[in-house]
């Protein structure tokens, strides 16, 4: 079911050239969007002991974890667990946006879903935030799917959580990644998505699928240029993120992003999007792996896709919900852009996200 699917023609136009696009994406998370509200992210606190974007809620429980991937990658995690909680519980592992840490949105939305009863896991994938095995932000369609496996494992051994009754929230490109990894993984009973990009596809074929071939080659030869410029140095180069300031820029995508990232609304020094981007060959892995290839097979579990009314990212959205089997759900939140559904309390649906995974994890 759908509460409101736009039209193809509803959907709102980038302003960026091409080139920049693929740039950003391989330094952020595909830089583009509408203008955000004017009220409602969640404050920070401002506690030594608390280092998230968020206030810390009195209502669950928190610890940082550490477990391990199946490729023997160390990733960390932020356990929330509700308070004087009776087990066992359904859990949720949550990760995402692309390029963000657990500290920021995901974290918001695990300690949201604890508050409701939920045993909930926020985590950085490998090689970013305090998961990085190496010294530089790499991401991968591949390591980062199994991440969530990963952390599903993790989750399944608690005593606390009942391992018939799991879920996975992906937020943004790790929505993408998410639904490939309940495609494969039959353990996830269910899974939602919040401003989900499907990284693989806006890397390959650009925004709105408007690269040319002339121009996904000259990409292409231009990172792998750039692989023997890393050879010799010894290190990756940096893509360089997001622009520290705003000046000269008039895009209302780039102006959200650097609304949330570079502003004390959202910013966080282990961010890659906060601080010096991905590599600049981090698109390389993405461009001939398709990430939702497999897609209809998260059936016959439930998903759930939420995406802002004017976001840019609503496509990938819209054509994930044509793609997948039923039962499917697709959220529409009027009035909302994609950076909306990663802090805004009051545009989040978590009313709905309660609902879903009550009902499917039950």
């Amino acid at each position: 079911m759908t509460e409101h699917a736009p039209t193809h023609d509803e959907r709102p136009a980038s302003r960026i050239d091409r080139r920049s696009l693929l740039q950003l994406t391989g330094a952020g998370a595909g830089v583009l969007a509408a203008s955000a509200f004017a009220a409602g992210p969640a404050a920070a606190q401002s506690a030594s002991d608390w280092d998230k974007t968020f206030p810390k809620s009195d209502k669950v429980d928190h610890r940082k974890v550490n477990f391990t991937n199946r490729y023997g990658i160390a990733l960390t995690g932020d356990l929330y667990l509700p308070k004087d909680a009776t087990g066992p519980l359904p859990a949720l592992a949550v990760a995402g946006p692309f390029g963000a840490v657990k500290e920021q949105s995901s974290g918001l939305y695990a300690q949201t879903m604890a508050e409701r009863g939920f045993a909930t896991m926020a985590f950085d994938p490998s090689y970013t935030g305090e998961s990085q095995a190496v010294g530089w932000p790499v991401a991968s369609p591949d390591i980062n799917t199994e991440d969530f496996g990963a952390a599903i494992d993790f989750l399944g051994l608690l005593p606390q959580v009942d391992r018939a009754r799991l879920g996975i929230i992906g937020i943004c490109g790790f929505g993408g990644m998410a639904l490939n990894a309940v495609a494969v993984d039959k353990r996830v009973k269910a899974v939602a998505v919040a401003s989900m990009y499907d990284m693989s596809r806006v890397m390959a074929r650009g925004y709105y699928d408007a690269m040319t071939p002339d121009q996904r080659r000259a990409a292409l030869e231009q990172m792998s240029a750039q692989r023997w410029t890393d050879a010799e140095t010894g290190a990756p180069a940096l893509a360089g993120g997001l622009p520290e300031t705003l000046d000269g820029i008039d895009d209302p995508v780039i102006r959200m992003y650097h609304a949330y990232y570079k502003t004390p609304r959202g910013f966080h020094e282990r961010s890659v999007n906060s601080t010096t981007g991905w590599t600049v060959t981090n698109a390389l892995s993405f461009m001939n792996m398709p990430l939702l290839t497999y897609i209809a097979e998260v059936s016959p579990r439930p998903m759930l896709l939420i995406a802002g009314e004017n976001a840019h990212s609503r496509y990938f959205s819209e054509d994930a919900f044509a793609t997948a089997a039923e039962p499917k759900e697709l959220l529409i939140i009027a009035g909302a852009d994609h950076v909306d559904l990663y802090d805004r309390t009051d545009v989040i649906p978590f009313d709905r996200l309660q609902a879903f995974f009550d009902q499917h994890l039950a």
